[in-house]
């Protein structure tokens, strides 16, 4: 079988604290690795959606109700649904990796440059799906 699951695909977390949420991958692992021996990828989602804006709102307000909070994430493939959509959010690979998420400095970090890249590509108009809850 092919590799699909490869940097930029949109996915749909299935378990877990952020089921049904979308997120993105950054770094793929097919074969695993000693600590995680199964297939494995590195996740940057969207843990709150932003708000809907209307006309009537002061700048205050729309700033606030366009806000992210993210999640970076390891998840076993099987807890990932592939969409058929891809997001190019240029992440600083140094900065979000696997080995960010142990210490709590750099997990801050890496949430961080996960929010200012998707606050970035929400407020452009960019990807709306993607910055949209999912309704089922």
């Amino acid at each position: 079988m092919g590799k699909f699951l490869k940097p930029g695909k949109v996915v749909i977390v299935l378990n877990g604290r952020y089921a049904g949420k979308k997120a993105v991958i950054v770094k793929a692992n097919e074969d695993g690795t000693a600590e995680r021996p199964y297939g494995h990828a590195l996740v940057a989602g969207v843990a709150r959606y932003p708000l809907r804006i209307k006309k009537a709102m002061g700048k205050k307000k729309q700033a606030r109700r366009s806000r992210v909070k993210p999640f970076v994430r390891v998840v076993n493939f099987n807890h990932l649904m592939p969409t058929r959509y891809a997001l190019d959010v240029p992440l600083q690979k140094d900065i979000v990796n696997a080995a960010s998420l142990k210490d709590r400095s750099l997990k801050k970090k890496s949430y961080v440059e996960v929010k200012t890249k998707f606050e970035e590509r929400y407020k452009t108009g960019k990807n709306r799906w993607f910055f949209s809850k999912l309704r089922f």
